[in-house]
């Protein structure tokens, strides 16, 4: 594991795109998503940053970061402590780089409650010219100030949804939390798309599930679906990505599809916003 900072100055320094990975619910798939999929536009020639959020530190542990040569994290990036590029560790993938997590973030919340500008913390950190295309950012699963900091900051959300019984009552709460952001905070705040993850297709209520989810939110849900696949399970275990452990399984190949889906979709809101600056 290379844990050397990423330093600002060797890189070309722009905006990047900023995404967070959020579901307010637990176990639906979130870390893993963006784990592989910050894999898998690296893979396709992007440069990524993933922000591990979530105390818990999964994402980090998954792409192999050892707590022991963790200097600086996303704590320190969230108070202010130090720049992005900073904190920022080389992966074993080339082209990715992470923003580790902290046992520090636990009590960040409580720290956060009488922050000067505590929505922004997050915002005025990655507002800023980087050298990276995309900055990712995985939420803790639930909707606190860290996730709020994290909604705030970003150009658009992704949501993981599990295929099961209660995923659109899930759903309905973390879209009307973005709505709110989108009034109060962040008025460019969009959800980019929605991915269903945990994918059965011998199992009925799947198949229920995906009808309900793409009848009640059209062309926001991707065509690409995550199924279930061992390999997505078994890859942190061994401090890697599903996609460099086994790149053939289906559950790789699945990110793979989706990475390129979300590129297609960047292109289209380019020429979008375009096409609005040029009016």
């Amino acid at each position: 594991m290379a844990s050397s900072p990423v330093l600002a100055s060797q890189k070309v320094m722009k905006q990047p795109r900023l995404l967070a990975i959020a579901n307010q619910k637990g176990g639906v798939g979130k870390t893993t998503t963006a784990i592989n999929l910050a894999t898998a536009l690296a893979a396709i020639g992007q440069r990524v940053l993933l922000v591990d959020l979530d105390p818990q530190g999964n994402a980090s542990t998954g792409l192999g970061v050892r707590r022991s040569v963790i200097r600086s994290s996303s704590y320190d990036v969230l108070f202010g402590d130090c720049e992005v590029y900073e904190a920022a560790v080389a992966t074993k993938v080339p082209r990715l780089s992470v923003v580790p997590s902290s046992i520090h973030l636990s009590g960040a919340e409580i720290e956060l409650v009488t922050a000067q500008d505590r929505e922004y913390r997050l915002r005025q950190a990655l507002r800023k010219p980087m050298p990276y295309d995309y900055v990712i950012l995985d939420c803790p699963p639930s909707l606190n100030l860290l996730t709020l900091n994290a909604l705030v900051a970003v150009d658009s959300v992704l949501v993981p949804l599990q295929c099961e019984f209660y995923a659109l009552e899930g759903l309905s709460h973390l879209t009307k939390t973005v709505e709110r952001v989108r009034r109060s905070f962040n008025a460019g705040l969009d959800i980019h798309g929605v991915v269903l993850t945990m994918y059965d297709q011998r199992n009925n209520l799947t198949a229920q599930v995906e009808n309900d989810v793409r009848g009640h939110f059209g062309d926001k849900v991707y065509k690409t679906v995550i199924p279930r696949n061992v390999r997505l399970s078994e890859a942190p275990s061994f401090g890697l990505p599903a996609i460099v452990y086994d790149m053939k399984s289906s559950g790789s190949q699945a990110y793979i599809k989706l990475a390129s889906e979300i590129i297609k979709r960047e292109k289209q809101y380019k020429k979008q916003r375009a096409a609005i600056n040029a009016a």
